[in-house]
C-alpha cells in the first residue's frame, strides 16, 4: 500500500505518524494533544504540512476539504474527493501512500520531542542512526525504545 506499517489516524488513536492524516487544526480534537507531545504548535504544524505540499504532489487537490491532498486521510479511509483528486493528478494509491509517509517523518523530524528523543538515546550509547530509524518507524518513544533493545539484542 505504499507504507507497510501506516498508523490509524490520530483520531483513531494512532501513533504520532498519524498527523500525516490530519486536517488543519482547526476544532479541538486529538491532534492538539499529539501537537503538545510533539512540542509543536499548530502554526508551526501548517506550515510544516503546507510547505510539504508545496514542493510534493500532495499540494494538488482543489475539490478536497482543505483544498490539497496534504490535509487528506489515509488511502483506506473512503473519500470521493480525495480519490478523484488522486485520479485527475495521475497519483496512484501506492504514491500518494509514499508521499504520506515521507510527509510524517517531516513532522516529526522537525518536532522538538524528535530530537530531544533522539538525543536521549544517544546519550544512553544508541547510534543517532538507530534512534531517529526507530522513531520514524515507530512514532512513539516507548515502541521505539522496545525497537531498539531488539535491534541491539538487549534485554535491558
Amino acid at each position: 500500500m505504499g507504507w507497510d506499517n501506516a498508523p490509524s489516524h490520530i483520531c483513531r488513536g494512532g501513533d504520532l505518524r498519524g498527523l500525516a492524516f490530519c486536517c488543519p487544526p482547526i476544532k479541538y480534537c486529538p491532534i492538539h494533544q499529539a501537537l503538545q507531545i510533539l512540542k509543536m504548535s499548530p502554526e508551526e504544524f501548517i506550515k510544516i504540512k503546507e510547505e510539504f505540499g508545496n514542493r510534493t504532489k500532495l499540494g494538488v487537490g482543489e475539490n478536497t476539504c482543505f483544498h490539497s491532498l496534504v490535509w487528506c486521510c489515509k488511502i483506506t479511509k473512503p473519500c470521493p474527493y480525495r480519490d478523484y483528486e488522486l485520479k485527475r493528478n495521475n497519483i496512484s494509491p501506492d504514491e500518494y501512500m509514499e508521499l504520506k509517509k515521507k510527509l510524517a517523518e517531516e513532522i516529526l523530524r522537525n518536532s522538538r520531542f524528535f530530537k530531544e528523543a533522539v538525543e536521549a538515546f544517544v546519550k544512553r550509547g544508541v547510534s543517532r542512526e538507530l534512534a531517529e530509524k526507530a522513531l520514524l518507524e515507530t512514532g512513539d518513544l516507548k515502541k521505539a525504545y522496545e525497537l531498539i533493545k531488539r535491534s541491539l539484542g538487549t534485554q535491558e
